[in-house]
């Protein structure tokens, strides 16, 4: 099992996606992403602003998917969520892994966290790899993507402002404990 883990719009989904082509019908990509918590619970618990932030996922339930997967039962097919960006919303069951997949590549931003739950992450997996980026261009990759999901290019740059740079500062002081640290010049050609 291989953890990708690096900032908001570091390029975690476009690396999971490259190594997924490269290994076709061998590896399946299961996104931390699709522990959001429901935008309904988020409004509920006062969090909604903060959408991304460590304390707005089901990290406990993410740490039982990954212990799931390790010990796949044989025949059994075991089923992640995704994240659905065009819904804004988790959905559940959305990803298949059998038993005869050989790589799970999991990727998030809170996959090096210290502390509980994500301090559990980490034992599942076999290896973890920093996705690295020149902090700008991350930055104005978000503000695209969130202009490309409906945001206006003003309410863009103040979500990356106030919650995605706070993420990402947490993110990055885990970058040391990372097993090999992926930077933009190898990935981002590659990918091209």
């Amino acid at each position: 099992m291989l953890g990708l883990v690096g900032a908001p719009g570091a390029g975690k989904s476009t690396v999971a996606q490259a190594l997924l082509a490269a290994l076709p019908g061998r590896a399946v990509v299961v996104p931390m992403d699709g522990f959001h918590l429901a935008n309904t619970e988020l409004a509920r618990l006062g969090r909604a602003a903060r959408k991304g932030a460590a304390d707005t996922f089901d990290g406990a339930g993410y740490v039982a998917l990954l212990r799931r997967l390790r010990q796949r039962p044989a025949g059994q097919v075991v089923y992640a969520p995704d994240f659905r960006r065009e819904l804004d919303e988790a959905v559940a069951g959305a990803i298949g892994v059998p038993e005869e997949i050989e790589l799970v590549i999991t990727e998030g931003n809170y996959l090096l966290l210290e502390g509980a739950p994500w301090s559990g992450v980490r034992a599942e997996l076999d290896a973890v790899w920093y996705v690295d980026i020149d902090a700008a261009v991350r930055r104005e990759r978000l503000v695209a993507r969130h202009v490309r999901f409906g945001r206006s290019e003003a309410a863009a740059r103040a979500w990356v402002a106030h919650t995605d740079e706070p993420n990402a500062l947490l993110v990055e002081a885990g970058r040391a404990r990372a097993d090999l640290v992926l930077p933009a010049a190898v990935w981002d050609a590659a990918a091209a």
